[in-house]
């Protein structure tokens, strides 16, 4: 089993927060991480502190972020807006992501988190696989074109 313990560089990213933010961070982590395990994990630093989460490695396969700003955290999903939301849990007005607010440890407890998780990472699946089934079919075209150039 991988050892998926917080790094010393992360630990270091996170120190320039409060430490509740932190530890919501890394709490927020620990779930999307037992949701996902076989996730690739990515951070980088831009206007806010970003763990990000994919299938293959690839941000445009990523189905989730963990955005940590200075008074809180976001859970947000890169294709939020595709989810099936009715009861409006998802914050965000744009085309494609939404977000889950948590500000304080309670906001853990909240069930809509790991469903999300869950279904963003099968909705990111879905996809791949919808790409894979795509280039697929396409490959005998372009094998055949070669094999008629290769004749001329």
């Amino acid at each position: 089993m991988v050892d998926r313990s917080p790094t010393e560089d992360l630990i270091r990213q996170l120190s320039r927060y409060d430490l509740s933010v932190g530890e919501l961070a890394l709490a927020l982590r620990e779930m999307v991480l037992k949701e996902a395990p076989a996730a690739i994990e990515k951070v980088f630093q831009v206007y806010a502190l970003v763990f990000w989460y994919s299938i293959s490695g690839r941000m445009s396969d990523a189905f989730c972020q963990i955005v940590i700003y200075p008074k809180g955290v976001n859970l947000m999903f890169n294709r939020g807006a595709e989810l099936n939301d009715p009861e409006g849990v998802l914050v965000g007005e744009g085309k494609i992501i939404r977000h889950i607010k948590v500000r304080r440890p309670a906001d853990l407890k909240n069930p809509h988190l790991r469903k999300f998780i869950r279904a963003a990472l099968k909705h990111a699946r879905s996809i791949v696989k919808e790409k894979e089934l795509a280039a697929r079919s396409e490959e005998p075209a372009s094998k055949n074109a070669r094999k008629k150039r290769a004749r001329s």
